[in-house]
């Protein structure tokens, strides 16, 4: 795949900030975690080591952040109070389908971390037709609001503990690993 200018949005965090987001759960940052290896274009010796110790990151704080990020997308979408971005899918469809996407989206694959400790991108089916048909005005906004009302329900089970995951991540390991890799990158330069 080819990408030409204004295609990606590139945000770039300190090593240290990426960690504090991931040890909390931040659903977005915790993502490169799982990426399939077909999918990578380049890693380093810290970043396969980083992937392959993901467990050591995920905790059951993530499903906090992951049931929050839902809870907030569904009540805005309940009370109409979302900023409308895209009006051409909400007067074809009379909601916004890509918010409702992501919203659910999100159930998905907290769900998953919380329940094995691994998210499977792409999402899984029957997860993965159930969301783009989802997208594509297939479903409607109750049926998102109530999948998205029982997956944030199955959150709240697994955070209270229901997960295997433990409930707070190993922050002493991933202390050591920082002061290992900066080290190293130091060493290098």
């Amino acid at each position: 795949m080819r990408f030409g200018p204004g295609d990606l949005d590139l945000i770039v965090y300190s090593l240290r900030k990426w960690m504090r987001l991931a040890l909390t759960g931040n659903p977005t940052i915790l993502l490169p975690l799982f990426v399939p290896d077909v999918e990578i274009v380049r890693i380093t010796g810290l970043g396969d080591e980083l992937r392959a110790n993901a467990d050591r990151i995920g905790s059951r704080l993530a499903g906090l952040r992951f049931a929050g990020y839902l809870r907030t997308q569904r009540q805005r979408m309940l009370e109409g109070a979302l900023k409308v971005n895209r009006p051409e899918l909400i007067e074809k469809y009379g909601f916004d389908t890509k918010y409702a996407m992501h919203m659910v989206r999100l159930g998905v694959q907290g769900v998953e971390l919380l329940e094995t400790g691994r998210m499977t991108l792409p999402i899984a089916e029957p997860w993965l037709t159930w969301l783009r048909d989802l997208r594509r005005g297939k479903h409607t906004q109750e049926e998102a609001i109530e999948a998205a009302a029982e997956l944030e329900d199955r959150l709240d089970q697994l955070v209270r503990g229901d997960s295997p995951l433990p409930e707070q991540p190993d922050r002493a390991w991933a202390d050591r690993w920082l002061v290992r890799a900066y080290d190293s990158a130091w060493q290098a330069a």
